[in-house]
């Protein structure tokens, strides 16, 4: 089992990265594990305050579970994967059978953030790109995805996401063993690393 991490600013086109990487390694599976799912359930919270919550700061992420799901999946026993609701900020009943592959893609904003996190991944990928892209990324998807107008979305990016992302995701690149430049639009680092990743497993 290989366990790949990555990470990346927001709207920098991770999940593109991730989807050519499955096109192109010619292996029964490969498994996706967002960041995302893990956020910390806040139904406990009033709505008013889980409006405010920085998605973007470590403390968002329920670290613990992720880093025991991916242990678990490399003993080979399957795992129930969380679920969460950007509309309601709240952890969702509802779970997703998940089961050992022989590539596992873990991927998120914050995952090299922390060394515990770090230290799982036998391959670690910044998937880099122009901050403006990035914004425009951030605007479509959030109207589209998460029942945003665009003057909170950019009242979001400038007070948690463009501070977040300086303090917390932009210095982790320095950890990354593969720089994809130009997010999911860069096909020649993405086929040199789906090629680094297929001799890796064989």
């Amino acid at each position: 089992m290989l366990v790949i991490g990555i990470a990346g600013g927001t709207g920098s086109g991770k999940t593109t990265v991730v989807k050519k990487i499955k096109e192109r390694c010619p292996v029964p599976e490969v498994v996706v594990i967002p960041q995302d799912n893990y956020y910390r359930d806040n139904g406990n919270v009033p709505m008013e305050v889980r409006r405010e919550i920085n998605f973007d700061h470590p403390s968002s992420v329920e670290w613990p579970l992720l880093i025991e799901h991916i242990g678990i999946l490399r003993t080979g026993r399957n795992v129930e994967m969380p679920t969460y609701s950007y509309h309601t900020c709240e952890r969702q009943k509802q779970t997703i059978p998940v089961h050992p592959a022989p590539i596992i893609i873990v991927e998120g904003i914050l995952i090299f953030s922390m060394k515990e996190v770090r230290d799982i991944f036998d391959i670690k990928v910044f998937v880099d790109a122009d901050a403006d892209d990035r914004l425009i990324r951030v605007i479509e998807r959030d109207i589209k995805e998460r029942g945003r107008n665009v003057d909170q979305v950019i009242e979001r990016y400038n007070k948690t996401v463009k501070p977040s992302h300086l303090q917390f995701i932009e210095p982790t690149k320095t950890y990354a063993d593969i720089i994809v430049p130009q997010g999911g639009n860069n096909a020649v680092a993405i086929d040199i690393l789906s090629r680094f990743i297929k001799q890796k497993i064989s």
